[in-house]
């Protein structure tokens, strides 16, 4: 006899806390508003852009949008790897002139690095032991969960089977390798949301410690067009071994702006090996491009054109131009801060500060406090992990305006 079920779901889903960090600072906020309707509030929480594209990138763009509309330069599917000329430039500016052996055909472009580092699991088999750091962009921990590779959580939001690795002000918020294996290692420097960065020594250290454990590391790179120290990497590729043991994730949304207009690659190295469960060694780019082509079918021709523009002279001059001015905001931020007493991090080579929360608050009093007496918004972070509490993210993206507004009024009220 027939009996009628009902579908089901992914129990994993149900192991994720039920408010998102940023939701909860979205409720928080609309509730201010709504109490306080003329307030203007300024935002400094997410790590969204506001500048516009660069020129180079808008011209390409228009140009490309053109051809689409004729049928002798019309594009319809493009390779799901991406364009050639787009890859070719990448793999020489972004890593060959660095002395990164990149080659062309290990570049994957993609819609986005956030993305790309949920979907690399794919690839990957359930039973890998998985470091993050902590805190930690909250992307790494909740893809992993959604793909079941970890228990519940605890009291302090810590996902059992997870090895979380603490960054804090002793250890300059860089990790300290682990004592014991881990197969899979999360790294983003940068930092998100520390703004800390790393040192060839540090990721040399990394390298041969996955190299000698048979580990891969997932390098998230999205913000190494703000290093400007000429003596720290933009790319794990500068430390040898690297290619063996290390997958890179970049973005163009931070230093072109192109959060809305997505674009973004990986990095998958053809010497990169895994064993599968038969003992067997398989390469992951074989599987990554299988996935890739299964999966996604290629980011468009007119915004693969807009981020081959970023490459060009003038494209060159006009993110810098952009980054430059970030950056700008940062060294307003990590001062004006600094002189009203706060203790603050990062905010050189990274468009983050990181801020101790003053007299013993806790990060999401702190931000209720710049909430309701400032009416500025960062982002607690105790959201992005157990050893985030205590501290607070600031942003640096935003106009000059309102940063120096924003700075305006928390200096004020810390008088």
């Amino acid at each position: 006899m027939y009996q009628s079920t009902m579908a089901t779901i992914n129990d994993n889903y149900l192991k994720l806390k039920a408010g998102y960090l940023f939701p909860e600072i979205a409720r928080r906020v609309n509730t201010f508003v709504q109490a306080n309707n003329h307030a203007k509030i300024i935002k400094l929480g997410i790590g969204d852009v506001t500048e516009p594209l660069p020129q180079a990138c808008r011209t390409a763009m228009i140009k490309a949008v053109e051809e689409m509309g004729d049928r002798a330069s019309f594009k319809g599917y493009g390779p799901e790897q991406g364009y050639t000329w787009l890859r070719e430039k990448i793999a020489a500016q972004d890593f060959q002139a660095r002395g990164c052996e990149v080659d062309v055909s290990e570049i994957f472009i993609s819609d986005g690095s956030k993305c790309d580092t949920g979907n690399i699991l794919d690839i990957f088999g359930d039973n890998n032991i998985i470091a993050v750091t902590d805190p930690v962009y909250p992307v790494y921990v909740d893809t992993n969960v959604m793909a079941g590779h970890t228990g519940l959580a605890n009291d302090k939001s810590e996902f059992e089977g997870l090895v979380y690795l603490p960054i804090t002000a002793q250890n300059n918020f860089t990790a300290e390798i682990p004592s014991q294996k881990v197969d899979l290692i999360y790294l983003c420097f940068p930092n998100n949301p520390t703004g800390a960065v790393a040192t060839k020594e540090h990721l040399k250290a990394w390298v041969d410690y996955a190299r000698a454990h048979g580990s891969i590391i997932f390098f998230d790179a999205a913000y190494e067009a703000y290093i400007t120290d000429a003596e720290l990497p933009h790319s794990i590729y500068e430390i040898e071994g690297a290619t063996e043991c290390a997958i890179e994730f970049r973005s163009f949304s931070k230093n072109a702006g192109f959060t809305g207009t997505r674009c973004a690659f990986t990095v998958v190295p053809k010497t990169l090996t895994a064993k599968a469960a038969d003992g067997s060694d398989v390469e992951l780019w074989k599987l990554w491009n299988r996935r890739q082509s299964t999966k996604f079918n290629g980011v468009s021709y007119i915004v693969q054109r807009g981020a081959e523009a970023v490459y060009s002279k003038e494209g060159q001059a006009q993110i810098q131009e952009l980054i430059s001015f970030y950056l700008e905001n940062a060294r307003i931020i990590r001062e004006k801060l600094t002189v009203a007493g706060l203790a603050v991090y990062g905010g050189v080579n990274a468009p983050y500060v990181w801020v101790k929360t003053p007299n013993g608050l806790s990060s999401w009093d702190f931000f209720d406090k710049l909430l309701h007496t400032c009416s500025v918004v960062g982002t607690p972070g105790s959201g992005f992990g157990a050893a985030g509490e205590g501290y607070f993210r600031i942003s640096a993206f935003n106009s000059r305006e309102n940063v120096e507004e924003a700075m305006k009024r928390i200096t004020q009220k810390q008088e």
